[in-house]
This record gives structure tokens, sequence and C-alpha cells, in this order.
């Protein structure tokens, strides 16, 4: 069985939390679900330009964890892109360090709010 992910911490909880391709009705589209910590990766490497190791360190898991991370982050924002489905923020294993301090870890599959 394996041991449940560590809790990762991330600096940025997005308000918007829904993308979708214009002109397609809702119904007819296939939804890509995003974490908050894979959000948290593409915008650290991607966004802010970090060395992997560097972004490992400020998400408190190691270098080949945020790989990993990153990898399926990557590859479900590509599917969405590419076969246009819509991409979906919510859930994950992380805590939300912001201007408060941190918060404690939230689990799997529960959406996020703003608190």
């Amino acid at each position: 069985m394996p041991r449940p992910p560590k809790c990762r911490r991330v600096e940025f909880v997005p308000e918007i939390t829904y993308f979708k391709p214009a002109g397609v009705p809702l119904l007819n589209l296939e939804e890509m679900a995003l974490t908050v910590e894979e959000l948290e990766a593409i915008r650290l490497k991607d966004l802010e330009g970090l060395e992997q190791e560097v972004c490992a360190e400020r998400m408190q898991v190691s270098r080949p964890t945020f790989h990993r991370i990153l990898a399926a982050a990557r590859n479900k924002v590509a599917q969405a892109l590419v076969q246009g489905k819509a991409i979906r923020i919510e859930g994950g294993n992380f805590r939300h360090v912001g201007m408060h301090g941190g918060k404690r870890c939230r689990n799997k599959g529960k959406p996020v709010k703003k608190q």
C-alpha cells in the first residue's frame, strides 16, 4: 500500500478555477482536473522561470516529486489545449502559505474555497 502524499506548500490559490474553450457548450465538454499543487508547479517553473531545485524547495518536496507534479500538470494542460477540453482547478494535498501564514493541509479531492 503506498503511503499518503506529503502535504505540499503552495503560495498561490487561484480565484478563477475553470477554463473552457470558447464557443463550445459546457454540456459537450470533457474536463481535465488540475490540482492546486500542479498549478503551483506550473506557476513556479513556467511563469516565474525558477530552477526545479528552487521550485521543489519552495513547495517543500523533493526534486523528483516536483518533476512528477510538473510533468502531470503539463500533460493535463496539453491534453486540454490539443483536445479541446475544459480545465477545472480543484483539490489536492496542500497547505496555502500566504500573507497570513500557513493553513492546515487540505485533503485530496476537496474543492478549493477562499477562506
